[in-house]
């Protein structure tokens, strides 16, 4: 499922213990993923997996998952950090797995995560705006 959502070669970068699943008690489905007792990521229900800052740190050391990151200058990290959006000026570079709607982590110029949010442009055509928002950052590092 995380091959099929982050992109192929993402699941290598997965826990393989200490994992424990949160199921539904009205559908029986995978509803939260926890490793060692931190939230890694919520399951929603169309199947799409919402990251916890946890879980991109995680697979953010997998290659394979830049290609679902957001890169921004310096000067916006501090306003990430707080859980602001992303402004399109202030994107640097956007992998090709980022698409609108999709989750994406945002991270600095040395590759850390910052924040993760969701996608409302695509990664192709982010740096051709001047303006408006580029990801809405659901969580950033400084909580």
């Amino acid at each position: 499922m995380v091959d099929y959502l982050f992109g192929k070669g993402v699941s290598l970068a997965l826990p393989k213990k200490d994992v424990r699943l949160v199921l539904s008690r009205k559908s029986g489905r995978v509803k939260l993923v926890f490793h060692q007792g931190k939230l890694f990521a919520t399951v929603k229900p169309n199947g799409a997996m919402a990251l916890s800052l946890y879980g991109a740190t995680m697979l953010a050391r997998s290659p394979a998952y830049k290609d679902n990151c957001v890169a921004v200058t310096d000067e916006a990290a501090e306003f990430v950090k707080g859980g602001k959006s992303v402004f399109c000026k202030f994107v640097t570079w956007a992998g090709k797995n980022v698409l609108p709607h999709s989750e994406v982590a945002v991270i600095n110029s040395e590759g850390t995560v910052l924040g993760v949010g969701i996608a409302v442009v695509n990664g192709k055509f982010i740096k051709q705006f001047k303006s408006g928002i580029a990801v809405k950052v659901r969580v950033g590092t400084a909580r």
